[in-house]
């Protein structure tokens, strides 16, 4: 739950995209006293794309909320931030045949770093709808997870710098999301029964392989059965296609997955059966691994390597680089050796790390090979 106290004389800011979680929000700040102004983030479309995006609804329902509670509303354009950071990151990634998560980045190069520089810098903290929590622990300020395992979205915050968690706040992160809904149907906000966003956050109802198509094209390539090595379809990118995939293969006989790709050649490497083997992994290596708050995990860990309520349990185990002295030991790469295999680990993925009771996230790194 907010601490009022730490919240007391200071100014906020309210990221408002016309969701019902923002929404809730900023009633949540104005019942418990305080007047936040603002501020719906424009990172949408480009302007000559004919895109289905959201965007119009958007500031509807955000105007209708600010106006409801007295709350100033301003709209911060941080479309080409968003164009030359988040989407350049994206499609640099998949190009090399690596597993981006753009709302991971978005997180830190946007909601807290773009509008910070713009406008976030007037105020003292930045409310946003996330499902999380933070908590104070021996003079720092730690991100834990949310009691709701479904929606908890600290796997999306643990890229942001350290200077941008001790200004967030998240004051629904104690709630659950039929609690939120609740709220903010008894409180007759404009959002209450609008339907959770999916995919990326600024793509509406376009679909992620569209946004993939109009970037990098496509290029026709082989699709592979990894044990016997014989041609069994044709793909047109492997850009379109992640370890671990299942669906949208177009192959007859399935269940196939995805579970090697050859960038060079333009090869996807699928195999037959439920769940096969040559998709799992019990030890995999993480890099650059970025510290929320200066404080390096422990041995013994939680983790995920995508957006769900399940963690596993780790050692982790620093990598010693070959140029270094023996004694010398790289504290941003490390080893996984998960207790139990996991499914679809893909190198451009973030790794994140939890404590074994997986409530405080220590930060994340990216998976390579």
């Amino acid at each position: 739950m907010l601490d009022i106290e730490e919240l007391k004389d200071k100014r906020i800011a309210v990221l408002l995209s016309g969701g019902v979680d923002s929404s809730v929000v900023v009633y949540e700040l104005v019942r418990q006293g305080f007047q936040p102004d603002c501020f719906y983030i424009k990172i949408g479309a480009e302007e000559k794309e004919d895109w289905d995006c959201t965007s119009e609804e958007d500031m509807e329902m955000a105007t209708a909320v600010a106006h409801k509670y007295g709350c100033k509303l301003e709209v911060v354009d941080c479309h080409h931030e968003y164009w030359d950071q988040v989407t350049a990151y994206t499609m640099n990634k998949v190009h090399a045949g690596l597993t981006p998560n753009p709302d991971v980045m978005c997180n830190r190069l946007i909601k807290f770093g773009a509008f910070h520089e713009k406008r976030g810098k007037d105020y003292d903290l930045i409310a946003t709808g996330h499902y999380a929590q933070t908590e104070s622990l021996n003079n720092l300020k730690w991100l834990c997870t949310a009691p709701d395992p479904v929606k908890d979205q600290t796997d999306f915050l643990a890229q942001i710098a350290d200077w941008q968690l001790q200004k967030a706040i998240f004051p629904i992160g104690h709630y659950v999301k039929d609690e939120v809904r609740q709220i903010a149907e008894r409180e007759h906000l404009v959002s209450a029964t609008r339907k959770d966003s999916q995919g990326i956050c600024f793509l509406g109802k376009v679909d992620y392989n569209e946004y993939v198509r109009r970037y990098l094209g496509e290029k026709d390539g082989d699709v592979v059965e990894l044990e016997t090595g014989k041609v069994i379809g044709v793909h047109h990118g492997h850009w379109f296609h992640t370890i671990g995939q299942r669906k949208g293969l177009g192959l007859g006989g399935g269940p196939w997955f995805v579970v090697k790709k050859d960038v060079d050649k333009n090869i996807i490497y699928v195999s037959h059966g439920y769940d096969p083997q040559t998709a799992y992994s019990l030890h995999f290596r993480i890099r650059d691994f970025h510290s929320l708050n200066g404080v390096l995990p422990p041995e013994e860990v939680t983790f995920k390597i995508r957006h769900t309520p399940d963690f596993s349990k780790a050692v982790l185990e620093p990598v010693t680089p070959l140029t270094s002295h023996p004694s010398s030991l790289t504290t941003n790469e490390y080893i996984v050796h998960s207790a139990v295999p996991i499914h679809g680990v893909a190198p451009g993925q973030f790794c994140v790390i939890y404590d074994a009771q997986h409530h405080r996230c220590y930060g994340s790194g990216e998976i390579c090979l």
